[in-house]
């Protein structure tokens, strides 16, 4: 079993629009909504890719039950989400026809010191049947900003490998406790590290703590450095639509690389392929697989093993 984890879980709402116009009324031509955070997310491209996986975190009130409803219905996907007093966020985005997205985050609960010892009860008793854990997204209120360094080294003493998926001063502080791999965008990495050359910031990112870094940068793929090598994947081409997701579904592609024991190329391949795919899906959390099954087989990748 794979295990996300999403400390700041949603329900995800998206409008479609033919034209997003600032102080202007517009007719909403569709309405989807969906269990989101970054996990949740992440969890639903394993399930769609074979692998069963069990998603915690946080969620309460109307929002939450609404979205553990959801949830129900989501084949593969085994809801472990820690009840809360406060009520779960919504994020709404706003696609218009050509795929450009507008996104409004709600903040999330604020979470008690109870609620949250309660938590990692439950996270630690988790991780006895888990084969590896993604640790996903925002931290919502109360919850201390090294909450995700105690996680990886719980993980780590579980013998579980871990990857972090955050930004900002959680993940610094997660990097210094040796994750197994870790997913920033190209922004999140230079704000880690200082350096905006994404080889150099990766490189450094691995020397503060973390095993393998895999960047990605947006339209132009991804960046590995690891313990075994460095790789760029490129995806053949460019598709333009709603980018929401497509960042978890790198992580989905690296965690079920990860489970099927797969070299670090066609890791790469996939998540970039998964990537790609999910920018002309309609919501975060699925992709289109006609297409994602197409460029899998084209994705390029390039780099050595050895010694990154």
């Amino acid at each position: 079993m794979i295990l996300t984890v999403t400390l700041n879980t949603a329900l995800d709402i998206t409008y479609r629009v033919r034209d997003l116009t600032p102080h202007t009324t517009h007719r909403v031509t569709e309405v989807t909504e969906r269990p989101g955070g970054k996990g949740l997310n992440v969890a639903r491209v394993l399930a769609a890719l074979g692998h069963e996986t069990t998603v915690t975190g946080f969620v309460g009130g109307t929002t939450g039950r609404a979205l553990r409803e959801q949830l129900a219905h989501t084949a593969g996907v085994v809801d472990a989400l820690v009840p809360v007093e406060g009520t779960t966020r919504r994020t709404v985005a706003v696609v218009d026809a050509t795929g450009d997205t507008t996104q409004l985050n709600e903040p999330g609960p604020a979470i008690t010191p109870g609620e949250w010892a309660a938590f990692q009860e439950a996270y630690e008793d988790l991780l006895a049947d888990a084969s590896a854990v993604a640790l996903c997204g925002s931290l919502p209120q109360g919850v201390p900003v090294g909450a995700y360094a105690g996680l990886i080294r719980t993980a780590r003493a579980a013998n579980v490998p871990v990857l972090l998926d955050t930004s900002g001063e959680p993940l610094r502080r997660g990097v210094a406790a040796r994750p197994d791999l870790v997913k920033p965008n190209a922004e999140e990495l230079a704000e880690l590290t200082g350096s905006h050359e994404p080889s150099r910031a990766a490189r450094d990112a691995r020397r503060r703590g973390a095993h393998t870094v895999v960047a990605s940068l947006g339209a132009e793929g991804l960046l590995a450095h690891t313990a075994d090598g460095h790789w760029r994947a490129t995806p053949p081409r460019r598709l333009r639509g709603n980018p929401t997701g497509a960042g978890d579904s790198v992580v989905a592609g690296l965690l079920s690389g990860l489970m099927e024991r797969l070299p670090w190329p066609d890791r790469l391949a996939r998540a970039t392929a998964l990537s790609t795919a999910t920018v002309l899906a309609p919501v975060a959390g699925e992709f289109d697989r006609a297409l994602y099954e197409e460029l899998v087989r084209q994705v390029r990748v390039t780099g050595e093993a050895g010694g990154a």
